[in-house]
């Protein structure tokens, strides 16, 4: 993740799949219907996922499996339909990433009351926007002239290629095994999610603590399969360094404050015990968090200024001509006169909304500057990162909290440190910058898979604004059926256990810090301490040349998460170093597991959005609410059925990826884009 580029990482591509003197149809009425559909579950199933877990994972082979095996039962298809429909499916689920990182940290600070339809639809579409259009003129430098590897990219061109044989290639049939493994484990991952939150026929998770030497100590596991998921798809060595920080914040600091300052009085030993972790140990985890932000940003300098020396050589100063009418098909990028004039309309809409948060013109002028500013630069470091290590590894959250905090204090020079709007605003400022991030590395892992197919890239920059549009027009929707149900962030009489949305709590908390509300310092010092500590570490794995690293902002993450979701996400780990130690392949996963695990995601996902639908339906239909399928209002043999039922998905799992061990694909610097 802090490696610059180096001659390893440029390699020379094989010729397109497609030829570019050959052209076929690929933005079809077919595939742009797929593609809005596919675009819109994929990012409601993540906003789920990454207000649930904190990570979002990607989405294009998913898609592309989904997309070959519905398009195959059309009379025409083709491969370059294919990527379309992939490409505009991550869109959206990319953008989800941005938006749930950022945007409900505005009903944290109390800025809002409800998600603002209009106004959430806007900051997502600028954000998304400004990731596309800044990223086109680097298609060219970093894909063409640099060469990167952009490893999602060119795993998902290999599962493309499945659709190359369409009717006649004996493989042909892998995209039916695959996506009936896809479906059911949607099906299964629905049904678990139906069974424990709509039916209540067991608890969400296993989970206790007791009192030891005048302290407390705790110990949980939580019962859902898309964090079992989520620990296959990001690999054992990721999900150990998560559980390492969440063994870290239960086991060692709970403990040691308990002894310390005490056991706060509560009704169980549990309550006292999540009274110190939300009280305590996630500050320290919020200290941790805001090192490894500023750390990554360090490390980063070099890519960047790579990157910009790259796009200087491609799009020189000089009055060169930069297009041309001859140039090959798969070379044809968008016009830069339709980059500056749609840059020019999108700058338009965040000056009216910075205006209004702050009530005034000026200052709204300046904070759409400096947004311009850092979502160009931090959606050029996402796409230089995916170009090294895959879009899912890219540190969006760094990123953000980097914008965050320059934002803040800029504003608190114009406006002072009490100013009630300073939060909100900086915050709007960091959601745009945070969106632009995480579509520049997925938008570029896109057009190398285009690269390698032989697209044209202009379409799949359209298609990828198509994915924006929809992604910004459901995800509020879905984060207000979230917000009703399940309740997001802090919890409350109503919502004791909500999505935990550790970043949105932590980019309010860093907001509300520095416009006077403060934060426990010397709890986050100490997390900063822990921070610099796992740094020191790492780079001592480095030098030793060792394979096990210790990024520190999953350290952080998994201090600030619940231990019962860290350890979750372990066991999902372990599953796929099992498969993997069965196929004698370290370095790869199985592609339908992966496909298997995705399934899991999705079907939770989804099925966790329709059973809030009945809550937002009890205006116009009273009878309807929250208990609506209820068979038990408090389930009657706690947890244990849940960990019946994730025993069985996990066996599950892996025998699923280890009978697809013959066919694998190469992302094998998957992560996760919440670190």
């Amino acid at each position: 993740m802090e490696s610059t580029p180096s001659a390893e990482s440029a390699t020379e591509d094989p010729p397109p799949i497609v030829p570019a003197s050959v052209r076929v149809p690929e933005i079809t009425v077919k595939a742009v219907v797929l593609s809005v559909i596919l675009a819109a579950i994929l990012a409601a199933a993540n906003a789920y996922l990454g207000l649930f877990a904190g990570m979002t994972v990607s989405a294009s082979i998913p898609a592309a499996v989904a997309s070959m095996a519905i398009l195959r039962l059309c009379r025409q298809s083709n491969i370059l339909e294919n990527n379309i429909v992939q490409t505009a499916a991550s869109s959206g689920e990319a953008l989800a990433a941005g938006v749930i990182f950022t945007i409900p940290a505005l009903l944290l600070v109390g800025y809002w009351t409800e998600f603002n339809y209009w106004e959430t639809v806007l900051i997502a579409t600028v954000g998304g926007m400004l990731g596309v259009l800044f990223t086109i003129p680097l298609r060219r430098a970093l894909i063409v002239t640099a060469r990167l590897r952009f490893p999602e990219g060119v795993a998902t061109a290999e599962v493309l290629k499945v659709a190359a044989a369409d009717r006649g290639d004996r493989r042909s049939g892998g995209s039916t095994a695959d996506v009936r493994a896809l479906i059911s484990a949607a099906l299964l991952g629905g049904v678990m999610k139906l069974g424990e939150s709509g039916m209540r026929l067991w608890a969400e998770s296993l989970e206790g603590a007791m009192r030891v030497g005048g302290t407390v100590v705790y110990a949980g596991l939580n019962l859902s399969p898309a964090l079992l998921a989520v620990g296959f798809i990001i690999g054992l060595e990721t999900a150990l360094v998560v559980v390492l920080g969440g063994v870290i914040g239960c086991w060692l600091f709970m403990p040691l404050s308990g002894l310390l300052y005490g056991v706060p009085l509560a009704e169980t030993d549990r309550a006292a015990a999540m009274a110190i972790w939300s009280g305590q140990v996630r500050y320290v985890g919020i200290g941790a968090m805001l090192v490894g932000g500023l750390w990554t940003l360090m490390k980063l300098r070099e890519p960047v200024w790579a990157s910009l020396q790259t796009l200087r050589g491609r799009y020189p100063l000089s009055g060169a001509k930069r297009e041309t009418m001859n140039v090959p098909r798969t070379e044809q990028d968008t016009p830069s006169r339709w980059i500056i004039v749609s840059l020019g309309i999108l700058l338009l809409p965040m000056i009216w909304i910075y205006s209004m948060v702050v009530e005034s013109v000026p200052i709204g002028i300046l904070m759409t500057i400096v947004m311009g500013i850092t979502a160009f630069l931090f959606s050029s470091v996402a796409a230089y990162m995916a170009g090294l290590v895959g879009s899912s590894s890219n540190p969006v959250s760094g990123v953000t909290i980097a914008t965050i905090m320059m934002a803040s204090l800029v504003l608190v020079l114009l406006m002072g440190t009490r100013h009630p709007a300073g939060p909100a605003a900086a915050l709007v400022i960091g959601a745009v910058v945070c969106c632009a991030a995480a579509m520049g590395g997925d938008n570029l892992q896109d057009l190398k898979t285009g690269h390698l197919v032989g697209a044209t890239p202009w379409k799949q920059q359209v298609m990828q604004v198509i994915g924006v549009l929809t992604g910004a027009l459901v995800l509020v929707p879905v984060l207000s059926l979230l917000q009703a149900k399940y309740g997001i962030g802090e919890p409350t009489n109503s919502h004791p256990q909500p999505l935990s949305a550790p970043q949105a709590t932590l980019m309010a908390n860093l907001t509300k810090s520095v416009f006077g509300s403060g934060l426990p310092w010397p709890l986050v010092w100490l997390g900063a301490g822990i921070g610099v500590l796992v740094i020191l570490l790492d780079r001592r794995q480095e030098r030793r040349g060792s394979s096990f690293r210790l990024p520190v902002l999953a350290v952080a993450l998994g201090m600030y998460l619940p231990l019962k979701l860290s350890a979750a996400i372990f066991l999902g780990g372990v599953i796929s170093r099992m498969v993997m130690s069965h196929t004698e392949r370290y370095h790869d996963q199985s592609q339908r597991g992966i496909l298997f695990a995705a399934g899991l995601i999705t079907g939770e996902a989804l099925m966790g959005i329709l059973l809030a639908l009945p809550i937002a339906f009890t205006t116009m239909w009273p009878r309807l609410g929250a208990d609506t399928f209820l068979i038990f209002t408090t389930p009657p043999f706690g947890g244990w059925p849940g960990l019946a039922m994730m025993f069985l998905v996990g066996i599950l799992l892996y025998r699923v990826g280890v009978d697809s061990s013959g066919y694998s694909y190469a992302a094998s610097n998957s992560s996760s884009r919440g670190q």
